[in-house]
């Protein structure tokens, strides 16, 4: 009876979930958020072994309180359960001034009673310690080449099947992991390595220390047998390249290009670089690449020896998350596109800098295939989740493409100097911190001066697709150009758009480009023109997201 009022308390109290006032909509995901908690740090002393799959864990946690008041302490970690094939963690004891504190582990999370309720500023540091199997999150299998490995793989929220852990972007946390294993092992994780000490039988204690605040899906852990290149510095930070001794060559070969040219980019049109360092690091725990700060891991066939192309783009897109996903976190699952829209399309703003304008373009209009494939099958989809239920439906290629052309039509709304002017008071402002929706909205209206909430609203809050049908004619008595420009989608969408026109004259090489504000379903623009042009192109940028038909009459 006891446990289950402890329970019940514990519950009313971590449930409050906060509304954020700035929001352009009340969404927020099912996640339950305590706003008068805040992890500071995560100290990971976890024992891994060649004779068994369990690791033993001991995690020291730091936190500050927010406000008076907060009785229990909730953590995600996985039960050990019989559905689980008895896989899971089992807590034996939590630990606070040197005494041991009550606490109930069920439904995979854990409540902590705090001997005193919190007060405002308050620190306090618990020791946790369980150990189990883990079902996922902590991959233990032999690599390609028969070799046994650990790779972390936390994404979206796997981590809790191993970490004991606020698993969630909004409670960013500093971390530290201190393995024990097998010293033929070499370990790998985020931040710096501080300490690597033999020990006796056999063992080798290595300390990593991440000492920037990162969400919980973005820690890392590699053990395994590594070959490793120190490869270059960037402002002083090491980039580091990290393969199976058997695929030395060709790693080194591989990840050499183009991590460095990538950061010098990124770090001069957004803002700094936020991390100690930056490697790259063959796994195989990830089908293409995952983001995790400083630490990146990437598929076991990545590695080729050729420098592909399509690799080549999963390196960009991962040290692009490094700045949006990483550095500046979504503050809900709801809101994901912060990080996978972004990354999506800076990584075609690096393409176009290094590789040029035709491989920008390729790049848009493969998107544009891919956001059109999705649509026919998933005609409702919105971009922002409605309080996501299912983290299987966290993101899709529109969260990713249609995301990622989202911000290019905001550049093409506002112009690209003045994108790039709110793109850096954004990150300047929630680097190494939590934002939404709303926040980057406010950032642009800002830098632009307009008011966003239509385009917002149009493109990221509701479903649908924009086709035109429109066609020009030239009137030569009244000496204007005729431009019918229609919507057609037949979804029940509708978009006010500024669509761009080059219009084409015999004898000038160059056009001359107009803007037409498209806000009704039905529209007739007229131009003003002494000729007839040769011509008239429809969106000759590529700046709108749109399936249109526009000929002469």
């Amino acid at each position: 009876m006891k446990k289950s009022i402890l329970r019940i308390v514990g519950v009313l109290c971590v449930f409050a979930i906060s509304i954020i006032n700035s929001s352009l909509y009340a969404f927020t995901d099912n996640y339950p958020k305590n706003p008068k908690i805040d992890i500071t740090n995560y100290a990971f002393n976890i024992k891994l072994s060649d004779t068994t799959d369990e690791i033993i864990c001991v995690v020291t946690i730091d936190v500050n309180y927010l406000a008076d008041g907060v009785a229990y302490l909730r953590l995600d970690l996985i039960n050990t359960s019989t559905k689980l094939d008895h896989k899971g963690m089992t807590v034996s004891s939590i630990i606070s001034n040197g005494k041991e504190i009550k606490f109930t582990h069920e439904n995979d999370e854990i409540l902590i009673e705090l001997p005193e309720k919190s007060y405002k500023n308050q620190t306090s540091q618990y020791t946790v310690s369980y150990k189990g199997i883990p079902a996922t999150g902590l991959k233990i299998a032999d690599n390609k080449y028969g070799d046994r490995t650990f790779f972390s793989d936390n994404w979206p929220n796997k981590g809790r099947n191993w970490l004991a852990m606020v698993d969630h972007p909004y409670d960013k946390s500093k971390c530290e992991f201190i393995v024990t294993a097998p010293n033929h092992y070499q370990v790998v994780s985020n931040g710096l390595k501080i300490e690597e000490t033999d020990l006796e039988n056999g063992m080798r204690l290595t300390h990593w220390k991440q000492s920037v605040p990162i969400a919980s899906w973005l820690y890392v852990l590699g053990v395994a047998k590594f070959a490793v290149q120190y490869v270059d510095k960037f402002e002083g930070k090491s980039i580091e390249t990290w393969v199976y001794p058997q695929d030395r060559d060709a790693g080194f070969y591989d990840f050499a290009e183009p991590t460095k040219k990538v950061l010098e980019f990124y770090s001069s049109y957004i803002g700094p670089f936020s991390y100690e360092r930056l490697a790259n690091i063959q796994s195989n725990s990830v089908s293409g690449g995952m983001e995790a700060a400083s630490a990146i891991l990437y598929s076991e066939t990545s590695v080729k020896g050729d420098r592909n192309e399509r690799w080549r783009n999963v390196v960009i897109h991962e040290i692009a998350h490094q700045w949006f996903g990483n550095a500046v976190t979504e503050y809900d699952w709801d809101e994901v596109w912060l990080s996978e829209g972004f990354a999506t399309y800076f990584t075609l703003l690096f393409i176009e800098h290094e590789y040029g304008r035709d491989a920008f373009i390729n790049g848009l209009i493969n998107s544009q295939k891919r956001v059109d494939d999705f649509y026919k099958k998933n005609p409702t989809y919105t971009i922002i989740h409605h309080n996501l239920k299912d983290m299987k439906d966290v993101t899709s290629s529109q969260t990713y493409q249609k995301g990622s052309w989202i911000l290019h039509m905001l550049r093409g709304n506002i112009g690209t100097e003045i994108f790039w002017k709110g793109i850096r008071a954004y990150y300047k402002k929630y680097k190494d911190l939590n934002a939404t929706v709303s926040d980057f909205k406010t950032e642009m209206e800002i830098a632009s001066g307009q008011d966003l909430t239509v385009f917002f609203d149009q493109w990221l809050y509701k479903p649908g697709t924009l086709k035109y049908d429109g066609d020009w004619s030239y009137q030569k008595k009244n000496k204007k150009v005729k431009i019918r420009l229609n919507q057609v989608q037949k979804d029940g969408s509708f978009y006010k758009m500024p669509i761009e026109i080059a219009v084409h004259y015999h004898g000038n090489e160059k056009p001359i480009f107009k803007t037409l504000q498209v806000n009704e379903k039905t529209n007739t623009f007229y131009i003003d023109t002494d000729t007839e042009p040769k011509k008239i192109d429809l969106d000759p940028n590529l700046w709108v997201l749109m399936d249109a038909t526009f000929k002469k009459l």
